[in-house]
Protein backbone atom coordinates (compact mmCIF):
# COMPACT_ATOMS: atom_id res chain seq x y z
CA UNK A 1 0.00 0.00 0.00
CA UNK A 2 1.09 3.66 -0.20
CA UNK A 3 2.25 4.71 3.10
CA UNK A 4 3.29 8.02 2.13
CA UNK A 5 1.05 11.19 0.92
CA UNK A 6 -0.01 11.10 -2.55
CA UNK A 7 0.83 14.55 -4.63
CA UNK A 8 -1.37 14.86 -7.22
CA UNK A 9 0.27 17.37 -10.26
CA UNK A 10 -0.91 19.08 -13.53
CA UNK A 11 1.67 19.69 -15.95
CA UNK A 12 2.58 21.50 -18.69
CA UNK A 13 5.28 22.80 -21.63
CA UNK A 14 5.30 26.36 -21.30
CA UNK A 15 4.52 28.48 -24.27
CA UNK A 16 3.29 25.52 -26.75
CA UNK A 17 0.35 25.34 -28.80
CA UNK A 18 -1.60 22.62 -28.92
CA UNK A 19 -0.34 22.27 -25.19
CA UNK A 20 1.41 19.04 -23.94
CA UNK A 21 0.31 18.26 -20.83
CA UNK A 22 0.17 15.71 -18.31
CA UNK A 23 -1.69 14.82 -15.00
CA UNK A 24 0.30 12.57 -12.64
CA UNK A 25 0.92 11.40 -9.39
CA UNK A 26 4.13 10.82 -7.20
CA UNK A 27 4.55 9.39 -3.58
CA UNK A 28 5.51 12.58 -1.16
CA UNK A 29 8.81 11.13 0.18
CA UNK A 30 10.48 11.49 -3.22
CA UNK A 31 13.25 14.08 -4.02
CA UNK A 32 12.85 16.95 -6.00
CA UNK A 33 15.49 15.30 -8.07
CA UNK A 34 13.73 12.30 -9.03
CA UNK A 35 10.86 14.89 -9.63
CA UNK A 36 12.71 15.79 -12.06
CA UNK A 37 13.16 12.59 -13.89
CA UNK A 38 9.68 11.59 -13.74
CA UNK A 39 8.87 15.02 -15.82
CA UNK A 40 11.87 14.76 -18.17
CA UNK A 41 10.06 10.81 -18.73
CA UNK A 42 6.99 12.28 -18.93
CA UNK A 43 7.73 14.90 -21.92
CA UNK A 44 10.22 12.89 -23.83
CA UNK A 45 13.62 14.59 -22.29
CA UNK A 46 17.03 12.44 -22.92
CA UNK A 47 18.93 13.60 -19.49
CA UNK A 48 21.36 15.19 -21.64
CA UNK A 49 21.44 18.81 -20.67
CA UNK A 50 21.25 20.21 -17.15
CA UNK A 51 18.16 21.08 -15.39
CA UNK A 52 16.91 22.72 -12.30
CA UNK A 53 13.20 23.03 -10.69
CA UNK A 54 12.48 26.54 -9.24
CA UNK A 55 10.13 26.93 -6.17
CA UNK A 56 8.58 29.99 -5.84
CA UNK A 57 9.11 30.44 -1.86
CA UNK A 58 6.98 33.67 -1.40
CA UNK A 59 3.49 32.23 -3.39
CA UNK A 60 3.93 29.22 -1.32
CA UNK A 61 4.12 31.07 1.92
CA UNK A 62 1.62 33.72 1.04
CA UNK A 63 -1.47 31.52 -0.18
CA UNK A 64 -0.41 28.78 3.03
CA UNK A 65 -1.40 31.94 5.27
CA UNK A 66 -4.48 33.12 3.26
CA UNK A 67 -5.51 29.45 2.91
CA UNK A 68 -5.29 29.69 6.88
CA UNK A 69 -7.35 32.80 7.54
CA UNK A 70 -4.41 35.02 8.64
CA UNK A 71 -3.77 38.68 6.66
CA UNK A 72 -0.37 39.00 4.69
CA UNK A 73 -0.99 42.96 3.70
CA UNK A 74 1.90 43.93 5.78
CA UNK A 75 3.68 40.72 6.10
CA UNK A 76 7.46 41.78 6.03
CA UNK A 77 9.54 39.09 3.50
CA UNK A 78 13.12 38.21 4.54
CA UNK A 79 13.78 35.20 2.81
CA UNK A 80 14.22 34.57 -0.99
CA UNK A 81 11.64 34.54 -3.50
CA UNK A 82 12.89 31.55 -5.53
CA UNK A 83 14.68 28.47 -4.70
CA UNK A 84 16.53 26.71 -7.48
CA UNK A 85 16.80 22.73 -6.92
CA UNK A 86 20.01 21.67 -8.86
CA UNK A 87 22.18 18.52 -8.85
CA UNK A 88 24.72 20.94 -7.39
CA UNK A 89 27.82 21.01 -9.47
CA UNK A 90 30.66 24.01 -10.32
CA UNK A 91 27.69 24.94 -13.15
CA UNK A 92 24.87 25.61 -10.99
CA UNK A 93 23.16 28.76 -10.23
CA UNK A 94 24.36 31.39 -8.49
CA UNK A 95 22.52 32.58 -5.65
CA UNK A 96 21.12 36.16 -5.37
CA UNK A 97 19.50 38.36 -3.10
CA UNK A 98 15.72 36.90 -4.59
CA UNK A 99 16.77 33.35 -5.46
CA UNK A 100 18.88 30.80 -3.81
CA UNK A 101 20.16 27.21 -4.60
CA UNK A 102 19.91 24.09 -3.46
CA UNK A 103 20.38 20.28 -3.70
CA UNK A 104 18.13 18.84 -5.69
CA UNK A 105 19.04 15.37 -4.19
CA UNK A 106 18.68 16.11 -0.35
CA UNK A 107 14.82 17.85 -0.47
CA UNK A 108 11.85 15.85 -0.66
CA UNK A 109 8.42 16.90 -1.96
CA UNK A 110 7.12 15.97 1.69
CA UNK A 111 9.67 18.57 3.27
CA UNK A 112 9.26 21.51 0.44
CA UNK A 113 5.15 21.53 0.87
CA UNK A 114 2.23 19.88 1.11
CA UNK A 115 -0.26 23.52 -0.20
CA UNK A 116 -2.33 23.01 -2.74
CA UNK A 117 -1.76 25.24 -5.56
CA UNK A 118 1.94 25.13 -5.11
CA UNK A 119 3.51 26.45 -8.28
CA UNK A 120 7.07 24.83 -9.31
CA UNK A 121 8.54 25.59 -13.06
CA UNK A 122 11.35 22.64 -14.42
CA UNK A 123 14.07 24.27 -17.06
CA UNK A 124 15.45 21.72 -19.21
CA UNK A 125 18.68 22.23 -21.38
CA UNK A 126 19.47 26.43 -20.78
CA UNK A 127 20.00 26.94 -24.22
CA UNK A 128 17.17 25.77 -25.80
CA UNK A 129 15.13 27.17 -22.70
CA UNK A 130 12.35 24.14 -22.08
CA UNK A 131 10.42 25.20 -19.28
CA UNK A 132 7.58 22.59 -17.70
CA UNK A 133 5.03 24.26 -15.20
CA UNK A 134 3.82 21.89 -12.02
CA UNK A 135 0.80 22.81 -10.40
CA UNK A 136 -0.14 20.86 -6.92
CA UNK A 137 -3.76 20.13 -7.30
CA UNK A 138 -4.45 18.04 -3.75
CA UNK A 139 -2.39 15.67 -1.52
CA UNK A 140 -4.13 12.68 -0.01
CA UNK A 141 -3.78 9.43 0.90
CA UNK A 142 -5.21 5.62 -0.44
CA UNK A 143 -4.20 3.71 2.10
CA UNK A 144 -5.57 0.76 -0.76
CA UNK A 145 -3.20 2.00 -3.63
CA UNK A 146 -0.16 -0.50 -4.18
CA UNK A 147 2.93 2.30 -3.68
CA UNK A 148 4.53 0.39 -6.75
CA UNK A 149 1.83 2.00 -8.78
CA UNK A 150 3.66 5.86 -8.18
CA UNK A 151 4.43 7.07 -10.53
CA UNK A 152 1.73 7.06 -12.05
CA UNK A 153 0.26 9.30 -15.54
CA UNK A 154 -3.56 9.57 -15.29
CA UNK A 155 -4.44 11.43 -18.45
CA UNK A 156 -2.33 13.59 -20.53
CA UNK A 157 -2.05 14.79 -24.43
CA UNK A 158 1.18 15.54 -26.74
CA UNK A 159 4.19 13.28 -27.37
CA UNK A 160 6.93 15.96 -25.37
CA UNK A 161 9.58 17.91 -26.60
CA UNK A 162 12.70 16.97 -29.65
CA UNK A 163 16.16 17.03 -27.85
CA UNK A 164 18.50 19.91 -29.64
CA UNK A 165 15.77 21.33 -31.65
CA UNK A 166 15.71 24.72 -31.08
CA UNK A 167 13.35 24.77 -28.19
CA UNK A 168 9.47 25.97 -28.43
CA UNK A 169 9.73 27.55 -31.51
CA UNK A 170 11.86 25.23 -33.10
CA UNK A 171 9.43 22.20 -32.09
CA UNK A 172 6.61 23.84 -33.92
CA UNK A 173 8.53 24.24 -36.95
CA UNK A 174 9.18 20.40 -36.71
CA UNK A 175 5.59 19.89 -36.41
CA UNK A 176 4.63 21.83 -39.35
CA UNK A 177 6.97 20.46 -41.43
CA UNK A 178 5.72 16.82 -40.36
CA UNK A 179 2.18 17.69 -40.88
CA UNK A 180 3.18 18.56 -44.58
CA UNK A 181 4.97 15.73 -45.22
CA UNK A 182 6.80 17.68 -47.96
CA UNK A 183 9.51 20.67 -48.60
CA UNK A 184 12.91 21.68 -47.23
CA UNK A 185 12.07 21.66 -43.95
CA UNK A 186 10.56 18.31 -43.55
CA UNK A 187 13.20 16.45 -45.68
CA UNK A 188 16.20 17.93 -43.09
CA UNK A 189 13.78 17.37 -40.04
CA UNK A 190 13.41 13.83 -41.65
CA UNK A 191 17.14 13.23 -42.31
CA UNK A 192 18.25 14.69 -39.16
CA UNK A 193 15.52 12.45 -37.00
CA UNK A 194 15.74 8.72 -39.56
CA UNK A 195 12.34 9.11 -39.29
CA UNK A 196 9.64 9.77 -42.36
CA UNK A 197 6.43 9.83 -39.87
CA UNK A 198 6.33 11.69 -36.49
CA UNK A 199 2.89 12.84 -34.61
CA UNK A 200 3.41 15.21 -31.99
CA UNK A 201 -0.19 14.83 -30.92
CA UNK A 202 0.31 11.27 -29.77
CA UNK A 203 0.30 10.26 -26.06
CA UNK A 204 0.78 6.42 -25.43
CA UNK A 205 -0.42 6.78 -21.30
CA UNK A 206 0.34 2.76 -21.41
CA UNK A 207 3.72 2.81 -22.41
CA UNK A 208 4.50 6.27 -20.65
CA UNK A 209 3.38 4.65 -17.14
CA UNK A 210 5.75 1.25 -18.18
CA UNK A 211 8.70 3.74 -18.39
CA UNK A 212 7.77 5.95 -15.67
CA UNK A 213 8.58 2.18 -13.85
CA UNK A 214 11.96 2.17 -15.22
CA UNK A 215 13.41 5.69 -16.96
CA UNK A 216 13.98 7.36 -13.87
CA UNK A 217 15.71 5.35 -12.31
CA UNK A 218 18.37 5.34 -15.25
CA UNK A 219 17.75 9.09 -15.28
CA UNK A 220 19.16 8.88 -11.19
CA UNK A 221 22.51 7.20 -12.32
CA UNK A 222 23.62 9.58 -15.24
CA UNK A 223 23.14 12.85 -13.10
CA UNK A 224 23.80 11.85 -9.89
CA UNK A 225 26.30 9.08 -10.00
CA UNK A 226 27.80 9.50 -13.41
CA UNK A 227 27.13 6.59 -14.78
CA UNK A 228 26.37 5.90 -18.27
CA UNK A 229 23.17 4.05 -19.69
CA UNK A 230 24.17 -0.10 -19.77
CA UNK A 231 23.18 -1.76 -22.89
CA UNK A 232 19.42 -3.36 -21.75
CA UNK A 233 19.29 0.74 -20.48
CA UNK A 234 19.80 2.06 -23.82
CA UNK A 235 16.98 -0.68 -25.11
CA UNK A 236 14.60 0.58 -23.06
CA UNK A 237 15.29 4.33 -23.63
CA UNK A 238 15.20 3.84 -27.61
CA UNK A 239 11.95 1.89 -26.61
CA UNK A 240 13.22 -1.61 -28.48
CA UNK A 241 10.80 -3.28 -26.88
CA UNK A 242 8.24 -2.09 -29.33
CA UNK A 243 9.91 -3.69 -32.14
Amino acid sequence: MATQPIYQFYSCLRDYQPAIWRRFQVAGNITMARLGYIVMTMYEMQASHLFCIDYYVKDDVLGYLREQGISTDNMAWDRPEVEHYEILTEESLPDTATEQTKDAAAMTLRRLSSTPGLRLCMQYDYGDGWEVELHLEKVFRDDALPGKLLPRVLEGEGFGIIEDCGGVGGLERLAKAFQKKKGREYEEFSEWLGLKELDLSSFDINDMNYRLKKVPRIYRDAYELGLPPTKQSLALLERKYLK
